[in-house]
């Protein structure tokens, strides 16, 4: 049943897109292979329900931010007010070592999407037991899936220039973030002057 309700609610998010909606299929169609294969590939995460969506829009929320992907964060935004993500979670992500607005779970799992997408990646070994305390391995498994896929549609979305729909307007958005220790790129949708410190 969560299949079904997830498809559904990708749907309709995709169905909110208010500009640019061919900016990433105008790309692939013209290697139909490889679209095939973002399709399967995407379709397939979709049935893998063993994670609550919570906790995997959390972590593909986490690594878009990171990423600095635009299209993903509009799109992300929009599936986690779905699946239960506060607009409390979704402002605190930057911050979310320290925010009351997350349970233990939820940061380490936000924890794990962040060492896996920093490079080089650093720490998995750690989190990943701490995980497999928490999770089964096939959760763990389907979790690391999806944030390297996120990884991959991130920087896909952004070599090919994909930019938001607008599926999340009206909606708390999480905003680009830098890894530690860097300032994030300036937003290409936001005046120099509203741009995030």
């Amino acid at each position: 049943m969560r299949t079904v309700k997830r498809f559904g609610v990708s749907l309709r998010t995709l169905g909110r897109a208010r500009r640019h909606r061919g900016d990433l299929v105008g790309w692939l169609v013209r290697r139909p292979q490889l679209a095939a294969g973002v399709l399967t590939f995407e379709t397939a995460l979709l049935m893998s329900n063993r994670v609550d969506p919570h906790l995997k829009e959390l972590a593909e929320l986490k690594t878009a931010a990171l990423v600095n992907c635009e299209f993903c964060l509009d799109i992300g935004s929009a599936l986690a007010h779905s699946s239960g993500v506060t607009e409390q979670q979704i402002a605190d992500l930057p911050r979310y070592r320290t925010s009351p607005a997350y349970d233990d779970l939820e940061r380490l799992v936000i924890a794990y999407a962040e060492a896996m997408t920093v490079t080089p990646a650093i720490g998995l070994d750690d989190l990943r037991e701490e995980l497999l305390a928490r999770l089964g391995k096939a959760q763990v498994a389907e979790l690391a899936v999806a944030i390297a896929w996120e990884n991959q549609r991130a920087r896909l979305n952004q070599a090919l220039g994909v930019r938001p729909t607008g599926m999340a307007e009206g909606m708390t958005c999480a905003l680009p973030e830098a890894a530690r220790g860097e300032s994030a790129p300036p937003r290409r949708d936001m005046p120099v002057s509203l741009q995030p410190e």
